[in-house]
């Protein structure tokens, strides 16, 4: 904690997963620190070539966006005093790697319901539906994601093996109305998004054409 009273509090990233049914919060995921870095990619969904002229300046749907970080997971800290962190001292790390990896994981009781299905003789196995993910960057930005990318580097271990810091990198899609539909909690969330978006655009200093060395469009 900061020594300074006035100091602001430093908001954490992490994700959050809620049912896609009822919406009920199910688990939170915050990021032991937040990482220096947050890479995004936006892909325009516009009209395919069709040789039509009035097709050019057409969007089919919001841009798919994607989000990449790298974050770090270190339990040096929680060594230092063992009997307050006995989790850290007799597993390491391995409950916040299991908290993230389990992310793309079904759950057991899925995979053994369907495997008890399949040997049943049903003939169809409706694939598994699972939680949704929501990727948490302050207020603003609070968007449902899929998982696309997940690698884990452990680089040091106490004397059981157990991993003491990592590093993850974390890939993830925003889903947005083009996938989940506009009646879909995340389809709502998504829009609040889009909408945030567009008031900060409104926000910004319009430029000038003189800016440009323009005096107008010729």
């Amino acid at each position: 904690m900061s020594s300074f009273p006035n100091s602001p509090r430093l908001l954490k990233g992490g994700i959050v997963l809620i049912d896609p049914d009822s919406s009920a919060v199910q688990r939170i995921i915050t990021l032991q620190y937040n990482p220096d870095t947050l890479s995004r990619t936006l892909q325009p969904q516009a009209i395919k070539e069709s040789g039509d002229r009035s097709e050019a300046m057409r969007l089919t749907g919001p841009p798919v966006e994607t989000i990449k970080l790298d974050a770090e997971i270190d339990a040096t800290d929680q060594l230092e005093f063992p009997d307050q962190n006995r989790n850290a001292v007799q597993f390491g790390i391995q409950p916040q790697l299991a908290a993230l990896e389990t992310l793309v994981y079904p759950s057991s009781a899925k995979l053994m319901s369907n495997n008890a299905m399949a040997k049943a003789g049903m003939l169809e196995i409706v694939p598994m539906i699972s939680s949704l993910p929501l990727f948490v960057w302050s207020k603003s930005r609070i968007v449902p994601v899929r998982i696309t990318d997940f690698s884990i580097t452990e680089e040091a271990f106490d004397t059981s093996l157990n991993p003491i810091r990592a590093k993850v990198s974390l890939g993830m899609r925003v889903l947005s109305v083009s996938d989940l539909g506009f009646d879909h909690k995340g389809g709502s969330l998504f829009m609040a998004y889009q909408r945030t978006k567009e008031q900060l655009a409104s926000k910004s200093a319009g430029g000038t054409l003189g800016l440009l060395g323009l005096g107008g469009i010729p």
